[in-house]
């Protein structure tokens, strides 16, 4: 049974806003993101007890790292006592990053149907899939061994409840992960705090 974990999704993105694909390409976060950043970050002050009985990791993008560092300065800790770990980025849109699907149609009439139809499966050009992105994550997840405060991205989140929850694919792939929110998997539950 895995330990107590917080999960957060980084803060509002410009590209979030603008409903483009950002996958990992290194945006920053808005002012909205900033304050959503600060609600979770008292959330978990309201949450946690002892601060130090946890491990702090974040996916390494820039708007991660200003989320958590966010977080952990609205808990009453210095922002740079976290660690970053790769397999914890966003799932890979190659080369749709940055593009809408209004652009990405416009450039390619019907090229966006597929992953409509199979947004778990679908592998965009130079990309990776959801599935591809939950092989990443399962072996960071099997491993943890203590409470954990992690700010990483939607992508991750869903496949924490294929992995926990052993959710449909299609449920999964398709749920709303919000970026005010904590998400606590305890005795091996996920809920929305």
């Amino acid at each position: 049974m895995p330990p107590l974990c917080y999960f957060v999704r980084h803060g509002q993105t410009g590209w979030n806003a603008e409903l483009r694909l950002q996958g990992q390409a290194d945006t920053d976060i808005t002012e909205l993101g900033r304050r959503q950043a600060a609600r979770n970050g008292q959330r978990l002050a309201e949450l946690v007890d002892d601060a130090s009985a946890f491990d702090f990791v974040a996916s390494p993008l820039k708007r991660t790292r200003e989320t958590m560092e966010i977080v952990r300065t609205e808990m009453g800790l210095q922002q740079r006592g976290y660690r970053v770990d790769s397999r914890l980025m966003e799932v890979h849109f190659g080369d749709w990053q940055g593009y809408t699907y209004a652009e990405l149609e416009t450039m390619r009439p019907g090229s966006t149907a597929a992953r409509l139809s199979d947004k778990w499966g679908f592998v965009a050009p130079g990309g990776e899939s959801y599935q591809m992105l939950l092989d990443r994550v399962r072996p960071w997840f099997e491993a943890l061994d203590r409470q954990t405060i992690c700010v990483t991205h939607g992508g991750v989140i869903r496949t924490l409840f294929k992995l926990v929850d052993d959710k449909p694919v299609a449920d999964v792939a398709a749920m709303e992960v919000p970026q005010d929110r904590v998400l606590r998997l305890k005795d091996s539950r996920l809920e929305w705090l």
